[in-house]
């Protein structure tokens, strides 16, 4: 017998009204669907958590627009499989002035050389080049093709788009609209999915199988059971990544090297990415344990440098140490929750001008407006500090960094109680 395939894959979109989701590039004005609709599409990177639809939408795209499409995978091809599709699409606007849409799944873990072999069709016109990643373009895409992208940002759909999502495949599927569904709760469903579409309809048909045989009604309880019993099979698929990276981060965070070294014994097993990895304990390095352990980071450094120059399986080795390392030192969130304020605080308050004696002051005529006539320079007065204002004046006082309860910031928190007397006192 046939293997059916995937309700995720027999729900795919048709059309761009059928498409879920992404409303602020696809709704009616938005950026992406006015390109659509004269059918003058850039290249682009799709930019996104996993699950959102960037499959989906680069085809839809071709579609929409009539035009041949090409699809490769970062994970399964080369240099070698990148010129072979460029020579099609040379081919084909040579015998009609075709130019095909060339859609590559996670971009991100395309080597430099890879992505050099992608710019020149490019420049040339050869091809409309679509990358899909979840990574941050700035820091896996060349910047020579970045440069002849638009990034266009996905977002995590919401829980009306998902609920709409089950009731669809309820109401269409050639399988599932036949049989008596009876969905009595759909939080599990939604917490599960995380906001992933296909993990939600994978979620859903197996919940549906367990279900539908014994008419059973699908709650809560229900869903987290059948997920549980059925736990292995994600893992293989793959449909546990996320998930697995984000207890490894948790594990660390938590201060349990234990478990850390588990989910990363994981990932190693799963063929993650070791750059991947390097990369999340960078972040973890000043986000999770910042000045209360400021070796941290270099550690963190060493190791992603590290992982890049010896290679797998070593690396495995340098990985272990620096997750070992971090999930023993002590944790501090204190530089991550200052930017947070300083951003939102931005937001708020706007354009503030710059106090005078703090500007810079190259020309006569600054001079003459008093641009840095009271500045005072730290190192010219005892300490190297001397107390003066630099923030804009109706912020004046403010404190958005506060050191956490830690043995380096105590003494971080001294010496800034010392300087700066009673914006630091508690």
């Amino acid at each position: 017998m046939a293997t059916r395939i995937p309700l995720a894959e027999r729900l795919r979109p048709r059309t761009i009204k059928e498409y879920v989701g992404q409303r602020h590039l696809l709704g009616e004005g938005a950026v992406l669907y006015n390109a659509i609709q004269r059918k003058n599409v850039p290249s682009m990177i799709l930019w996104g958590p996993p699950g959102v639809g960037k499959t989906s939408l680069a085809y839809l795209i071709a579609k929409e627009l009539g035009r041949p499409f090409f699809s490769l995978s970062a994970i399964k091809s080369g240099v070698k499989e990148v010129r072979e599709v460029i020579d099609k699409a040379e081919q084909l606007q040579q015998f009609n002035g075709e130019q095909p849409i060339l859609f590559i799944d996670e971009i991100h873990r395309f080597s430099k050389s890879q992505q050099d072999s992608l710019l020149g069709a490019v420049e040339r016109g050869l091809v409309t080049l679509i990358g899909a990643t979840t990574e941050n373009p700035s820091f896996e895409v060349i910047s020579a093709l970045l440069s002849r992208c638009q990034v266009y940002v996905l977002e995590t759909l919401d829980k009306d788009d998902l609920i709409g999502l089950i009731n669809r495949a309820i109401r269409e599927d050639d399988f599932l609209k036949n049989d008596n569904i009876d969905i009595k709760e759909y939080d599990a469903l939604l917490r599960i999915s995380g906001g992933d579409a296909r993990k939600l309809l994978n979620v859903l048909e197996l919940v549906v199988d367990a279900a539908v045989p014994y008419n059973i009604a699908i709650t809560n309880d229900f869903v987290l059971r059948q997920v549980q019993q059925n736990m292995a099979r994600y893992d293989k698929t793959g449909e546990q990544h996320y998930d697995i990276v984000s207890a490894f981060i948790k594990s660390i965070r938590g201060s349990d090297p234990n478990a850390a070294v588990y989910w990363l014994a994981r990932m190693i097993e799963g063929g993650e990415d070791p750059s991947f990895i390097a990369r999340r304990l960078l972040i973890l390095a000043s986000e999770d344990i910042g000045n209360a352990n400021p070796n941290a980071l270099l550690l963190a450094n060493t190791c992603f440098q590290a992982v890049n120059v010896i290679g797998w399986p070593e690396s495995r080795i340098i990985l272990s140490q620096t997750v070992t390392y971090l999930a023993s030192s002590a944790k501090s969130n204190a530089a991550y929750e200052a930017i947070n304020k300083a951003q939102a605080l931005v937001k708020e308050t706007g354009d503030l001008p710059v106090p005078l004696h703090l500007r810079n002051a190259p020309t006569k005529l600054m001079k003459e407006l008093n641009y840095g006539t009271d500045y005072k320079y730290a190192h010219a007065y005892p300490g190297n500090f001397v107390e003066q204002e630099f923030m804009p004046e109706s912020l004046s006082g403010l404190k958005l960094y506060d050191p956490g309860k830690n043995a380096s910031e105590d003494k971080l928190r001294a010496a800034l109680r010392e300087r700066w007397k009673d914006k630091y006192r508690y």
